[in-house]
């Protein structure tokens, strides 16, 4: 199902020999920056009426027409699917995402999606772009996601995000032990030969990953990282490129260190444990509506605590 957006205003002298882009962020701020860019590289907002690029100058007094065409998410379908709720007011959710579930529908997941479970838990979420979600995390990442439900809470947090403004805090379980915390300042881009991956990249897109040490144990590391942005994979690919990778990373990790003398019990876990070792555990922002900053924490989900137990107690033993 789709809509129609249409909206017309005159651009005041106050933004005369501003960029068109910004002038209609600052004009139509129900909607995010990245959506009204590509809405005037399609002629659906345009400029006196004729089509302009992004980047044009305004001098002032110009009519900016917007006749767009929204895609709502109601042609998926709402599932009852239980959500973990942290927050929940009229303008913003925070979901608290279980490891193992995908966040928005895509060919190979259809449904039992993040989505779909939205739908079903507040139904005006259908009329909202992707259903408010406005950042993803992997399909094995566990943690916490910001969803909006009005189109200004959604642009402003888009906005956040793009302005790196957003702190994202993750906890990881890696493979080696660095001697101290670092950052990881390296572009990423597509794999040049795998298209499922990611990869340390010239050509890539910059990003930055800054990481701490919680707990050193004999072979493996406890750590906290801290994005400045937010790349596919981001926290995968730089903590292997600094050659610490995830413990149950398939995509990144290779293969399992066990730490001579381990147990049974302890090598079982580390061979088979189902997922990156990677949860989203604190989102801290500005809220669209109120202004105030708002911080949010999810703990470790049960199966991390279980490997760092079984970490700490071959740690303890072994010494």
């Amino acid at each position: 199902m789709t809509r129609t957006v249409e909206a017309t205003t005159r651009v005041p002298a106050a933004l005369a020999g501003v960029r068109l882009d910004q002038a209609a962020a600052e004009l139509f701020s129900d909607y995010s920056r990245e959506r009204l860019k590509a809405w005037i590289n399609q002629g659906e907002l345009t400029v006196d009426g004729a089509r302009v690029k992004p980047k044009t100058r305004l001098y002032g007094d110009e009519t900016l027409a917007l006749c767009a065409t929204l895609e709502d998410e109601q042609r998926f379908t709402p599932q009852h699917i239980p959500l973990n709720v942290v927050f929940d007011d009229d303008h913003l959710l925070i979901v608290n995402k279980p490891a193992g579930m995908v966040v928005h529908p895509a060919p190979g997941n259809p449904d039992g999606t993040l989505l779909n479970a939205l739908l079903h838990y507040h139904p005006p979420l259908g009329e909202i772009p992707r259903a408010g979600i406005v950042h993803r995390l992997d399909k094995d990442t566990s943690g916490l996601l910001m969803v909006a439900k009005t189109l200004p809470a959604q642009a402003a947090l888009v906005e956040q995000l793009q302005a790196r403004t957003v702190s994202r805090q993750y906890d990881a379980v890696v493979i080696g032990t660095p001697v101290a915390g670092a950052t990881v300042n390296a572009p990423i881009g597509r794999h040049p030969k795998d298209r499922k991956r990611q990869a340390v990249n010239a050509s890539g897109k910059p990003a930055i990953t800054h990481y701490r040490v919680v707990e050193r144990f004999r072979a493996h590391t406890h750590v906290r990282c801290q994005l400045e942005t937010g790349r596919t994979h981001q926290i995968r690919v730089h903590m292997a490129h600094a050659r610490y990778p995830l413990i149950g990373d398939q995509l990144y990790g290779g293969r399992p260190k066990l730490p001579p003398g381990a147990d049974d019990s302890l090598k079982e876990i580390l061979r088979e444990f189902p997922r990156q070792a990677l949860h989203a555990r604190r989102l801290g922002f500005i809220h669209p509506h109120s202004g105030q900053e708002v911080n949010f924490r999810a703990p470790l989900p049960d199966d991390v605590l279980m490997l760092l137990d079984y970490l700490r107690e071959d740690h303890e033993t072994m010494r």
